[in-house]
């Protein structure tokens, strides 16, 4: 698990990161504490204007992540290959 091209932020995210909490289930955990974060401070402080702009947004990521769990869940895996000379 390393980090794409050396950045030292990624590097220090997969370094402190446990690897059971680097999983789909904690991604999709933490989005949902997000939009929830997200929703109680627009209620509270925007206008019916801002949150019904902001609600397209929020169906759009919505299919996505929905769509991104069908997938997860009907194909599989890809397998794992062995890198090295072709034997």
């Amino acid at each position: 698990m390393g980090a794409s091209n050396g950045s030292p932020l990624l590097a220090w995210i997969h370094r402190v990161t446990p690897r059971r909490r680097n999983t789909y289930t904690a991604y999709s955990i933490g989005c949902v504490i997000a939009w929830a974060v997200l929703w109680a401070i627009l209620a509270a402080t925007a206008k019916k204007e801002t949150l019904s702009h902001v609600l397209p947004v929020f169906l759009g990521w919505g299919i996505g992540w929905l769509s991104a769990t069908i997938a997860r869940a009907v194909y599989p895996p890809p397998k794992k290959r062995l890198l090295g000379p072709p034997s």
